[in-house]
């Protein structure tokens, strides 16, 4: 194949890829590497790609071969690729599935057809205490109960194993899928949610049964789940991430199942019932009393002879939970996520104790499809005014200057001027910290929803923002996760955790939902110009950006305060970017 300077793509021999924005194959090139390499940086012009053994692992369990990725490659490069990266691509991929383990009369095994990498990889520290004996030149008897531990220690070798030892079927449930909702609406699977259903139970047979479905929010992950459960059709423990994401799951099921309520338990701080469907929260889970105290709540997961585990928003799962989820490696195991990108780094523990991305759909193709709103994303840049708050900032610890910048008082104007212009939609203001948040609902007259909010006030308040009663809502970073408000459509970032790239994807799936007319929706997110708050953001878009979304940066002057909102004036100046 013949390379072609006007390609879009130029790959390194460090496995970095470098990929041109301002080029008329960037979309195709940048959907053709989300499959097998990292997004690491996205300034202006050109984006920066990590080819790791991770990410050639996850698609490698999607059922794609080297000869395709190369072929991916070779496509878009201006230059011909480097030797040792496609020696690279050959090396890891392979490696995924060359071990295997498999169950027979009631023991486990770790198996391959390659003698030299079994003896290799049995010598290995964090391995060797896992395995009983050789039994065969292909085969070592494994420590049964340590089946999710053999298999976190070969992904940290270097050598996904491949889990074929299969499940215990738990107790039988009939979960039946509802034609038409409690509610009245018609009710069934999209094709995609369908598909996704399919690679995740694989038929029933060992290849399936673990793994993650990775979908955008709004997309109806908690209904391919209800999917999942109507094929495993067996006793079921849902992990959520809050009591309000608890209590939306439990009415997801008895809107759109035949499960009565009472075969729907919540265990909770407040509730603790164990039935054929238990939902929980991370929370409870890790509840304990001191820091050296047990987690007197993992129990639960011995509590039900379950058929399958449902972990949602699994790349917020709790680094705790890991021991307890290897522990549990015969029941399916479901992870439901927007974005696999852990900030703890604990990405492989993900791979190798749920399993690997079973099935993932870019936003921007089902934005496409209508089944997500189209989301305009806006960076808007506030200089300090206060000059006092300037030389604070100056002169602040690093730590102390993200919390000046972020709570910049300039911010304010700039807000009242979006919530002006937005009159009449259902408006979102997301932020981080207290007193920041306190001052907006002070000066906006809007209900506020904090932590320390308690459930039942929170619960009104949002059932009242659903309905238009309460047109703009103030929230605190409670709200980031499994809050459905389908007509929001309009999110005012004012602060945020850092650099935290789950969070910034997090926040624009409040918005995501799909709406009756125009199906738009707008993210703003508001930052102090030449600030380190300025420098988190441009890592906080790194996710978005790899699924397609481009921020308008938009400086706002002191004395010309009023920002200018995309594709609803006329008159702008703006400055296109992909950071």
């Amino acid at each position: 194949m013949s390379y072609n300077p006007k390609n879009p793509l130029i790959v390194q021999s460090d496995r970095t890829v470098l990929l041109e924005t301002v080029n008329e194959q960037f979309e195709e090139a940048r959907d053709a590497l989300s499959i097998f390499a990292e997004l690491v940086k996205s300034p202006e012009h050109i984006h920066t790609y990590r080819v790791s053994p991770l990410s050639l692992w996850n698609a490698a369990a999607l059922g794609y071969e080297p000869k395709q990725i190369k072929e991916q490659l070779r496509k878009y490069s201006k230059y011909p690729l480097p030797d040792n990266l496609l020696t690279d691509i050959d090396e890891f991929m392979s490696r995924y599935g060359r071990l295997k383990l498999v169950a027979e009369d009631d023991e486990l095994f770790l198996v391959s057809d390659d003698e030299t990498i079994l003896e290799e990889v049995s010598r290995q520290r964090k391995v060797e205490p896992l395995l009983i004996n050789r039994v065969s030149a292909n085969r070592f008897r494994v420590v049964k109960d340590r089946r999710g531990f053999i298999k976190h220690a070969l992904i940290s070798v270097g050598y996904p194993v491949e889990d074929l030892a299969g499940y215990v079927e738990g107790e039988s449930l009939d979960v039946e899928l509802r034609d038409t909702t409690k509610a009245g609406e018609k009710f069934g699977l999209r094709d995609y949610q369908k598909e996704a259903v399919g690679a995740f139970w694989a038929g029933g047979t060992v290849q399936g049964g673990s793994g993650a479905i990775v979908l955008p929010c709004g997309a109806g992950k908690t209904i391919v789940a209800l999917g999942a459960m109507e094929a495993v059709a067996a006793h079921t423990l849902i992990l959520t991430t809050n009591i309000t994401a608890l209590r939306q799951w439990r009415d997801e099921l008895i809107d759109k199942t035949h499960l009565e309520p009472d075969q729907i338990g919540e265990y909770s701080g407040e509730i603790k019932e164990i039935k054929p469907v238990t939902i929980t929260t991370y929370q409870i889970l890790t509840y304990r009393k001191t820091k050296e105290s047990e987690f007197i709540h993992f129990d639960v997961f011995n509590q039900g002879n379950w058929g399958l585990v449902i972990y949602d928003e699994v790349h917020l799962l709790p680094a705790p939970v890991f021991r307890a989820v290897a522990n549990i490696q015969s029941r399916r195991r479901l992870g439901l996520t927007a974005t696999l990108v852990r900030e703890d780094g604990k990405e492989e523990e993900v791979f190798s104790l749920i399993g690997p991305k079973k099935y993932d759909v870019p936003w921007r193709v089902l934005e496409k499809q209508g089944f997500i709103a189209t989301a305009q994303c806006s960076e808007l840049r506030v200089p300090f005014i206060d000059e006092d708050l300037r030389l604070e900032y100056a002169l602040a610890e690093q730590r102390q200057k993200y919390k000046i910048a972020a709570t910049n008082i300039a911010k304010l104007d700039v807000l009242e001027d979006l919530i002006e212009e937005h009159e009449g939609d259902q408006i979102m203001i997301i932020g981080q910290y207290l007193d920041q948040l306190d001052d907006i609902a002070e000066r906006t007259g809007a209900p506020l929803i904090t932590g320390r909010t308690p459930q039942g006030d929170r619960e009104v308040l949002y059932e009242k923002f659903r309905n238009g009663d309460v047109p703009v809502l103030v929230v605190s970073k409670v709200a980031n996760f499994a809050v459905d408000l389908p007509d929001a459509n309009v999110a005012i970032q004012v602060s945020g955790t850092f650099g935290s790239r789950q969070e910034e994807a997090q926040r624009l799936g409040r918005i995501l939902r799909p709406k009756e007319g125009d199906n738009d929706a707008y993210f703003y997110s508001v930052v102090t110009k030449d600030t380190n708050e300025q420098d988190y953001a441009n890592k906080r878009q790194l996710f978005l950006t790899e699924q397609g979304y481009r921020y308008d940066i938009q400086m706002i002057e002191p004395d010309k305060p009023e920002p200018v909102e995309p594709q609803r004036r006329s008159q702008r100046e703006e400055k296109q970017t992909g950071s």
